[in-house]
């Protein structure tokens, strides 16, 4: 575990322009598929009932297919809790969202398992949906900027410390294992003026 994944630096290529509002985790990925514990195959699942009523939809249409950018409406990953949701995301090939606004437990769950998300005003998000359909976006994380080739530049607010975790492909273990070294170093000092709490913890693994 650690820093096992690829950093976020440049997201560019298709983006899936499905702009409805109020995308719950549900829609993303149904209840039923939320018994499995593992990251994998879930992509099959995502979206499962619009791809059911509508066998043209554009999460099927083969111009998209391992598009790594969805494009959406307000309010995206609204709903219960259930990180499956990113996994489902990551599974279908998605590295980053773009939307006028997110769940904050979504967020959280996106950037805890390496996906971008981009929170740009309605108009901006307008403009992208209308390019998706025929030509691909840039989304670059450093600069904090998506683009397109018709000369649209929209800039966009991270958290630095996100942005860190993100460009670095960081997560929780990644980031304490950035740390080790000083961590060491602690121990090394609580071992020289307590030894009698390390004897203890010896004892005790033992």
């Amino acid at each position: 575990m650690g820093k096992h994944r690829k950093g976020v630096d440049q997201v560019e290529g298709r983006a899936i322009p499905y702009g409805r509002k109020n995308i719950d985790t549900d829609l993303i990925i149904p209840a039923r598929w939320l018994k499995t514990v593992s990251r994998e195959g879930l992509g099959v699942g995502a979206f499962e009932s619009v791809r059911a009523d509508n066998p043209d939809n554009i999460f099927d249409q083969e111009e998209f297919a391992g598009a790594p950018i969805l494009i959406a409406g307000d309010n995206f990953g609204c709903g219960s809790s259930r990180e499956h949701a990113a996994w489902a995301l990551l599974d279908m090939g998605i590295r980053a969202v773009i939307a006028p606004s997110f769940s904050d437990i979504f967020a959280g769950n996106a950037f805890k398992n390496g996906i971008l998300t981009v929170a740009l005003p309605q108009e901006q998000v307008d403009r992208l949906l209308e390019v998706a359909q025929t030509d691909p976006v840039t989304i670059d994380l450093e600069t904090q900027t998506v683009t397109t080739p018709f000369q649209d530049r929209f800039t966009f607010e991270i958290d630095p410390f996100r942005k860190f975790c993100l460009l670095e492909g960081l997560d929780e273990v990644g980031l304490t294992l950035t740390r080790n070294d000083a961590i060491a170093a602690y121990e090394t000092r609580l071992s020289a003026a307590k030894p009698w709490l390390v004897r203890g913890t010896a004892n005790a693994a033992t």
